[in-house]
């Protein structure tokens, strides 16, 4: 019999990772596939869990310029999300935005910069939930977020048969999640390329998702 898999993906450290390495490409990202190019053949992916935030459109003093560039975000985050909802293993959670404004000490210029909220939260709830009810044999974990040590270390103390293998976004790693992992490895080039979605993906209804444009 298969190990069972879930994966766990944190959305924006992954995605920050692929924007620091300027691999805008590979946004418009099947997950499900790219997850099954990381297993084992002697292991079987039961679920993929994406955790992400619903981008702001801004707030109604957000300037004019920066409400535009918010809300043309938004539309790309959307499709992506349509997308992935289009695969059969995938479930979607979502934390949230809190708006936040910034202010540079030397010019005094202010501009917005929406904060991140609760998917670190988020993820440890699923894992630990998971874990306590025998969801999983192995969790691999998308993410180089740190704040994901104190509950992998409850899932380790309590359930040590239980694995957890991190896979780092490119661009991240954690020293910390690496020491009490069962296993780690950065996620690499040649996985991501051939985990991206046609341009073209058709939801069950015929609705046809285009890739944005600005991801080529």
């Amino acid at each position: 019999m298969k190990k069972r898999v879930i994966t766990y993906i944190d959305g924006f450290n992954l995605y920050y990772g692929l924007k620091e390495k300027g691999w805008k490409r590979y946004y418009w990202l099947d997950i499900q596939k790219l997850s099954e190019s990381l297993i084992k053949p002697w292991q079987e992916l039961i679920k993929v869990k994406y955790f992400t935030a619903r981008i702001s459109a801004g707030e109604k003093d957000t300037p004019d310029r920066i409400k535009h560039e918010m809300q043309e975000k938004q539309k790309r985050q959307t499709l992506f999300l349509e997308a992935i909802l289009t695969l059969d293993k995938v479930s979607i959670f979502e934390g949230s935005y809190l708006p936040k404004t910034i202010t540079c000490r030397k010019c005094g210029n202010t501009w917005f910069s929406p904060e991140e909220k609760m998917t670190d939260v988020n993820i440890a709830t699923e894992l630990l939930v998971d874990t306590y009810n025998n969801k999983f044999d192995t969790a691999l974990l998308i993410s180089g977020d740190s704040d994901l040590v104190p509950p992998m270390r409850v899932l380790k103390a309590n359930f040590p048969e239980k694995r957890v293998i991190i896979a780092f976004p490119p661009a991240r790693f954690s020293n910390e999640l690496k020491s009490v992992s069962d296993g780690y490895f950065i996620i690499g080039e040649s996985n991501l390329r051939k985990s991206v979605f046609p341009d073209q993906v058709i939801k069950n209804n015929g609705y046809i998702l285009e890739k944005p444009k600005e991801w080529s």
